[in-house]
């Protein structure tokens, strides 16, 4: 790695941690459009990578909402034994699938999730465990893992408002255990792509190094911003950077 290339590894990591804290999400949805768009990673490259670097800001981030007990361990543990799994599968996915498909797909997961931020998330408490609903953890965790291993995002920003809409969990309960779950499928999913040598191990320790500084400094700045406001921000960011993986999609495929 050149020192060039090395300083811009350096800004995809604080930008992307600085993202992340200030508007409340894993940073991998941010962090694999920047590997590709500024670091000009493959696709491949850049999903295994992400899933790798969002790994130490995950646990960063875990042993905060451990200290304040904000995370609901039964659940967490359910929806590991189903994203573990799931994980494995989607690192089979991202290893086998054409490269087009994976771009076209997290284009339309980047969209999904601008929407997803105009909806409004309020719970008082999570509702309790049947047999049936145990199941349906494990199995929301598959997807999860499925998701992780594809596309190399830790999944937060489809399980936080799943917890929070089908369990009653509180929001902040949900981000707690999100993270929770997210730590394992990152470790099993950054095993299995570096297996299939679709990460950059070392890469991914200097974004995800810069990114634990830069979350925390974002974490305070949210606090000063309208969850609104931040919402609408983080939406127009995603719908920007997916017109723009949309255009190389099409550039590429003139060429």
């Amino acid at each position: 790695m050149t020192s060039h290339s090395l300083w811009r590894a350096l800004l995809v990591g604080l930008a992307a941690g600085f993202l992340s804290g200030l508007f409340g999400v894993g940073g991998g949805i941010l962090l694999v459009p920047a590997l590709v768009l500024v670091l000009h990673l493959p696709q491949r490259m850049a999903s295994g990578t992400s899933l790798a670097a969002v790994l130490p800001i995950s646990v960063a981030s875990l042993v905060s909402y451990t200290l304040s007990g904000s995370i609901d361990w039964r659940v967490a543990f359910l929806l590991a034994i189903g994203s573990v799994s799931g994980a494995v599968l989607g690192t089979h996915l991202l290893q086998v699938l054409p490269l087009r498909i994976v771009g076209i797909g997290f284009i339309v997961l980047l969209v999904l999730t601008a929407i997803r931020m105009f909806i409004p998330l309020e719970a008082e408490g999570r509702a309790p465990l049947t047999v049936l609903t145990c199941v349906l953890l494990v199995l929301v965790g598959a997807a999860i893992g499925i998701l992780a291993g594809l596309f190399g995002v830790g999944g937060g920003v489809v399980l936080v408002p799943v917890l929070v809409v089908l369990w009653s969990m509180a929001p902040v309960v949900a981000k707690g255990t999100s993270l929770a779950v997210v730590v394992p499928t990152a470790i099993v999913g950054t095993l299995r792509n570096r297996a299939n040598r679709n990460a950059d191990l070392r890469l991914a320790a200097i974004v995800g190094v810069a990114g634990i500084v830069s979350a925390v400094a974002g974490s305070e700045v949210a606090h000063s911003i309208d969850d609104r406001l931040s919402n609408v921000l983080f939406a127009i960011l995603l719908v920007v950077v997916s017109l723009k993986l949309i255009r190389d999609l099409f550039v590429e495929r003139r060429t």
